[in-house]
């Protein structure tokens, strides 16, 4: 065989041997679809910075459902104990939130999120009080690079306050990768509450959370909280002003 035969040979075989590890290496295809469960505890449950367990410890646990086309549902669940402590029923200690939407990229690194969520509370007996805590909520959101505006409007009444239908919550908040698996996310909104007297229910919230993802699902959350929610609106006999000032932890498993 000719030096330059065997030249060629060699060199065949190196090509083929280079498409069958560039074919080896390939990323898997995106699937279909994704189904994940997430189970956690929180030393206070906290909803747009206002305490929903009377500042005691909440177990919480979800399921999110994702199609590739940008669709997803998903369902979550906690204790809470507002509509027996604040509002004064009888029944109420659960939580479930069910929601949907889609979320799609619009133009280069920014991203659209729109939906609807209903907060249910199974059984709960706030209308004999005030009306139904049940709410509906629908919600849009952009997020470009590390931060995030959300818009919410209320479709019902607002979690037991008569008349507020078209209540409305706008955040903004950032998420700050610091390395090491820990993210900082400094947050504010502002929840408006329409036909309340003097307006007490409107208040601004601000948090700063520090989350470390330990890998494998598990995550922990510290976070710092203040509101400017009124004692008129947010206090009742025997109970403090549902957003005083606050430092919660939480612990969370997605798997």
């Amino acid at each position: 065989m000719h030096i330059k035969t065997k030249t060629l040979l060699a060199l065949a075989s190196a090509l083929v041997g280079t498409a069958a590890l560039a074919q080896s290496a390939a990323p898997a295809p995106e699937p279909e679809s994704t189904l994940s469960f997430n189970v956690g505890v929180v030393s206070d449950y906290r909803f747009r910075s206002v305490a929903q367990t009377s500042f005691k410890p909440a177990l919480q646990m979800g399921a999110d459902f994702a199609h590739k086309s940008g669709a997803y549902v998903g369902i979550w669940g906690s204790n809470v104990s507002w509509i027996k402590d604040y509002v004064g029923a009888t029944d109420g200690s659960t939580e479930i939130d069910l929601y949907g939407g889609f979320k799609t990229e619009i133009a280069s690194g920014l991203t659209l999120d729109i939906g609807a969520i209903t907060y249910q509370y199974p059984g709960n007996t706030a209308d004999k009080v005030l009306v139904n805590a049940n709410t509906t909520e629908v919600y849009g959101a952009l997020t470009y690079g590390i931060v995030t505006a959300k818009y919410s409007q209320a479709t019902t009444n607002f979690i037991a306050n008569p008349d507020s239908k078209g209540s409305a919550y706008f955040e903004l908040a950032a998420a700050i990768d610091l390395g090491d698996g820990f993210t900082l996310t400094p947050h504010v909104g502002r929840q408006t509450i329409p036909n309340q007297v003097n307006n007490a229910g409107d208040y601004t919230d601000w948090s700063l959370t520090l989350t470390k993802d330990f890998g494998n699902g598990l995550t922990a959350s510290v976070s710092a909280i203040t509101t400017d929610a009124k004692d008129a609106f947010y206090k009742v006999a025997g109970f403090d002003n549902l957003g005083k000032n606050a430092v919660t932890v939480g612990l969370k498993y997605t798997f």
